[in-house]
């Protein structure tokens, strides 16, 4: 089947990325319960374009270690914070679906997350702030390359410098133990700096 979308032009592979478009809501959902059982396989889904990703340990790895240096930090701020880890987001209103890295209820649960956090490993694929957009998650992280990037939604979502909804956190200090050689550590050495 891959081989005959390609020659259509209907399907693009690169790296641990495939992206198959033309896909209905219908085929879609047919797709993610074939796929439901494999781990390490993330699915995302806009205007019928699907992109199959395979998730390394990478994407694994800087995941995890964002996710212990906040909740160090919220935790130490005594921010209350409730996890939504990646709970499947979108739906067929919306022509979308996504599992975020990580996310974040802060303050309270609401029906949706107040911050997501997403790691990049592989370049190109589905515009996934659209995706959010659409939702109205009110702030996005990525991840990529070594560096933390911020979008914040106003009318739609704009670069920031710093956090909207954690302005008191130090991003060049998080980042450098989202780097750190060792992941214990850094969330040990990090709670020290705060």
């Amino acid at each position: 089947m891959t081989a005959q979308l390609l020659e259509k032009k209907q399907a693009t592979i690169n790296n641990n990325n495939i992206l198959l478009y033309g896909i209905t809501w219908q085929q879609f959902k047919a797709l993610e319960k074939t796929f439901n059982s494999i781990a390490g396989v993330r699915l995302i889904y806009l205007d019928g374009v699907l992109q199959i990703m395979i998730l390394g340990t990478e994407h694994e790895y800087y995941k995890r270690t964002i996710s212990l240096l906040l909740d160090a930090y919220l935790r130490h701020k005594n921010i209350r914070y409730y996890s939504g880890g990646s709970a499947t987001l979108g739906n067929k209103e919306i022509t979308g679906q996504k599992e975020p890295d990580e996310s974040y209820h802060i303050n309270n649960k609401k029906d949706i997350p107040d911050l997501i956090i997403e790691v990049i490993v592989t370049c190109g694929g589905i515009n996934i702030l659209e995706i959010y957009q659409r939702i109205g998650i009110p702030e996005v992280w990525f991840w990529e390359d070594g560096v933390l990037t911020i979008y914040s939604l106003q009318e739609s979502y704009q670069k920031v410098e710093k956090s909207v909804l954690l302005p008191d956190l130090d991003l060049n200090l998080l980042t450098k133990y989202i780097t750190y050689h060792d992941q214990y550590d850094a969330v040990t050495e990090f709670l020290k700096k705060l």
